[in-house]
């Protein structure tokens, strides 16, 4: 079935590429981004191009696109799997198989700052943008706003965050922005995850843009969550990560949805990858938190 699958999509891309567009145009489009159970399961797939594809301890998991295209397939036919997030190289795999029906599909738009690069804070907008996610019937983008107080590069984040922004709310589609508070460690960009960083990461990314309408964010399950989503009336998802104790991260993800701004889960390796190697079983139970 998998070697099936991608002589389907080389076949494709080498014979008719004009069939990605064919396959946008017809796919069946989602009703809601929460689904109809009113609440968001997407499926993050976005980490390769930022050169990002270590699982565990497998430093080179995700580049295997024949097997995480296998994976997404998996993740995707689940019940209750109302979405996925990625880059146009995979999202089109995807368009090619047909397996995006009903759901909500949201592109990547920032992948410059490659993961463990000097330049890792500066993260330029290569990827979608609003234009494009348009055209193709998505119903949003998604940028990842790293804010470093000791960089230089991190103003020209906000802008283009600012920019990417105002671009999708003027298109009523649903920017989505994932906010850290970060520094450099090391000669590494680190994350700051302690209560107080997440709630001013928040503060900043809520204010971006000439509007908020079609505004979202994407963040992670800290400690504090109470105050950390009382810190925005926007539309919030919980971004999974790549976790340890999967227990542990699934009783944290259940309680901070009981949060009244909480609308779901974006999930990607923790899912993809999980430990056991049960994608399915991973992903329902992910789906049953909500």
């Amino acid at each position: 079935m998998l070697s099936d699958n991608v002589s389907r999509i080389v076949s494709a891309r080498v014979g008719d590429p004009g069939a990605v567009a064919v396959a946008a145009a017809r796919r069946v489009k989602a009703t809601s981004p929460l689904g109809e159970h009113g609440r968001a399961m997407i499926i993050a797939a976005d980490h390769p191009a930022r050169g990002a594809n270590g699982v565990g301890a497998n430093p080179h998991a995700m580049a295997d696109r024949f097997e995480l295209l296998d994976r997404l397939c998996t993740a995707l036919e689940r019940p209750g799997v109302t979405g996925v997030l990625a880059t146009a190289d995979i999202l089109e795999d995807l368009l090619l198989l047909g397996v995006l029906d009903g759901k909500s599909v949201f592109g990547s738009m920032n992948r410059a700052g490659l993961a463990g690069s000097a330049f890792e804070i500066d993260d330029r907008f290569t990827g979608y943008d609003a234009e494009t996610i348009a055209a193709m019937g998505f119903d949003g983008g998604k940028m990842l706003t790293r804010i470093a107080l000791d960089d230089p590069a991190t103003p020209s984040v906000l802008e283009n965050t600012a920019r990417a922004v105002n671009e999708l709310n003027d298109r009523q589609l649903i920017a989505m922005v994932e906010p850290f508070l970060s520094s450099w460690q090391d000669g590494r960009i680190r994350n700051d995850l302690s209560t107080d960083a997440v709630v001013k990461s928040i503060t900043i990314a809520s204010g971006l843009g000439r509007r908020s309408a079609y505004t979202w964010l994407k963040l992670p399950v800290v400690d504090g969550m109470e105050r950390v989503l009382a810190s925005s009336t926007l539309p919030a998802l919980l971004l999974g990560g790549e976790v340890k104790d999967a227990e542990a991260a699934f009783a944290s993800w259940g309680k901070a949805l009981q949060l009244p701004t909480a609308q779901g889960l974006v999930v990607g390796r923790s899912l993809l990858y999980p430990s056991n190697g049960d994608v399915a079983g991973a992903v329902d139970k992910a789906v049953s938190l909500l």
